[in-house]
């Protein structure tokens, strides 16, 4: 049996679509898209119409990639002003063996004195569980006692904010089934059983802002966000060579390296400043520009890291768009030592880090549905039978990728 989920980021410069099919613990990327973004300026949507305009475009062409039409996702969204908190809660186990219901029970039962009067409940994800006497257990269901307990870890935000980002899906024609932080969904495509045992942080650098957040075996625990990003590369490049932002951020994009010292000394470009002059410019030159900024955010996220915790950080791990500048790793080794690296995607179908925190946010939704005992298919059931319809279940009856082998294969 197959799940197929779809998780949407609503960005300042862009909107991400991903639709992820999942079958025997492998995830594949069905439909993938990163569209020009509207209405949304520093985490915070300014601009409701602009913004669900931006979406719907998103959508559409999201849903002819897959051959199926989007109508319900989980919403990827800041964790600009969020409040992490962990919370407690005790149940008597309703038929002596656990079920996916006694896990609810016991989220809803540490939930229920909690006030949410300004604040809305984004994620609520157990640290550990307790049955009877024995604890520490990641997943209980199955287990057999008389007692549930569980310390639970959540993340709010103000409502307003919230609401904003929701009424942007809803105007989009879009259901938000559930919504996460970035910042889960950052941990999520990384997560694995090293850095489940261990406490690491995770950096990252967005269009405006840079996430920093800290996390204690697989669980977020703290979160800062730095008022900087990769936009003020852009903004450097073009004061120093007098260009727009625009054409500034396709010459870091397409010309930049990390570190100046691996650029290029004879590579250079012929780019129009705003006069309208031609003018040369050396990889060299570019380099250094970028190369000074990205290391003021870093040096930024270094020194926030050591705010947030005073526990030893095992790992760090820097992610977003400009993680993808070449000699990016490089840089990250300097400053932060052996233990810090670039993400380095690893689901089939997709590999730019653009994509990590709305990748992430989808296996977050899978895995809280598991522990659960529960399963989701975000796609209609008439289209989903188009979608793995009998002609195609030849090729592998549970994967939609098999829709697509089974065109080269219809007699």
């Amino acid at each position: 049996m197959s799940s197929i989920y779809t998780g949407i980021e609503l960005g300042t410069d862009s909107i991400k679509i991903v639709v992820l099919e999942k079958i025997n613990e492998q995830y594949h990327v069905l439909s993938s898209v990163c569209s020009e973004s509207a209405g949304i300026r520093n985490s915070h949507v300014y601009d409701i119409k602009a913004a669900s305009v931006a979406v719907k475009k998103a959508v559409k062409s999201a849903s002819e990639m897959l051959g199926a039409k989007i109508t319900k996702a989980i919403v990827c969204v800041p964790p600009t002003h969020c409040n992490m908190d962990i919370v407690n809660g005790s149940v008597d186990v309703v038929n002596t063996k656990i079920t996916g219901e006694d896990v609810c029970n016991v989220l809803n039962e540490a939930l229920k004195d909690q006030d949410f009067s300004e604040f809305e409940l984004v994620t609520a994800i157990p640290i550990s569980f307790t049955v009877d006497e024995e604890e520490n257990i990641k997943d209980p269901k199955g287990m057999r006692g008389e007692v549930l307990s569980s310390k639970i870890v959540i993340g709010t935000m103000p409502k307003e904010e919230l609401y904003r980002f929701l009424e942007v899906l809803k105007l989009a024609g879009v259901e938000a089934v559930d919504v996460g932080f970035t910042s889960t969904g950052d941990y999520y495509t990384i997560k694995n059983s090293k850095y489940d045992g261990i406490v690491g942080a995770i950096i990252n650098i967005g269009e405006d802002n840079t996430n920093v957040a800290v996390y204690n075996k697989g669980i977020q625990i703290k979160n800062a966000v730095l008022p900087v990003g990769s936009s003020n590369v852009d903004k450097d490049l073009a004061y120093i060579f007098k260009m727009k932002e625009s054409a500034a951020r396709n010459l870091k994009e397409t010309f930049a390296v990390s570190m100046s010292n691996y650029a290029d000394s004879t590579d250079v470009v012929e780019v129009k400043n705003n006069n309208g002059e031609i003018k040369e410019i050396s990889q060299v030159g570019v380099s250094k520009v970028v190369e000074s900024r990205i290391r003021e955010i870093l040096k930024l996220a270094k020194n926030e890291i050591k705010n947030l915790t005073n526990r030893e950080i095992s790992y760090i791990i820097v992610t977003g768009g400009l993680s993808e500048l070449a000699g990016f790793g490089y840089l990250v080794e300097e400053m932060f030592g052996a233990m810090a690296k670039v993400c380095n995607i690893t689901t089939m179908g997709i590999r730019h880090n653009k994509y990590v925190s709305v990748l992430g946010i989808v296996k977050y939704l899978d895995d809280k549905l598991s522990l659960r005992g529960k399963q989701m298919n975000m796609i209609d059931g008439d289209e989903l039978d188009d979608l793995v319809s009998p002609q195609h279940k030849m090729i592998n009856n549970e994967n939609i990728i098999g829709k697509v082998l089974g065109h080269f294969f219809d007699s």
